[in-house]
C-alpha cells in the first residue's frame, strides 16, 4: 500500500514542498507555509485512512476528504505563486505533481464507486 503510486507521489510532493515553504519570508512562513505543510499531511493521512478502511462507504468518505484537501492545497500553492513566494518553475512543478495526484485520486474514486455499485446489486 505505501508503495502505491498515490502514496509515493504524495510523499514526493511533501518532500519537495517542505524545504521550499521553510524559505518563505517570515510574514508568510507561520501562516501560509504552515497551512501548506499541514494540508499536505492531512491529505496523506486521509489517503492512508481510505486505504485502511474496511468498508467501501468509509473509503468513499475518506477519498472525498482527500479530494477537498487536494483542492485546498492547489489553492494555497497558487496563492504562493501569486504572492511571488514560488517562482514560475517551482509553481509549474508543484502543479504537475498536484495534477498527477489528482488523476490517481480520481481513478481511486472511480474504482470505489464501481465497488459500491457492485455491492448494492448483490
Amino acid at each position: 500500500m505505501p508503495d502505491s503510486p498515490i502514496f509515493v507521489r504524495t510523499y514526493d510532493l511533501l518532500l519537495w514542498l517542505v524545504p521550499r515553504t521553510l524559505k518563505f519570508p517570515r510574514q508568510y512562513r507561520f501562516n501560509l507555509a504552515h497551512r501548506i505543510q499541514d494540508t499536505t499531511h492531512v491529505l496523506q493521512r486521509d489517503l492512508l485512512e481510505a486505504a485502511l478502511a474496511g468498508d467501501p462507504q468509509q473509503e468513499k468518505a475518506m477519498l472525498q476528504r482527500a479530494d477537498v484537501e487536494l483542492s485546498q492545497l492547489r489553492l494555497n500553492v497558487r496563492l504562493s505563486h501569486d504572492l511571488k513566494l514560488l517562482d514560475g518553475k517551482g509553481y509549474k512543478h508543484a502543479a504537475q505533481m498536484l495534477a498527477e495526484i489528482g488523476r490517481l485520486l480520481g481513478g481511486w474514486q472511480k474504482k470505489n464507486r464501481k465497488q459500491i455499485g457492485t455491492e448494492g446489486q448483490s
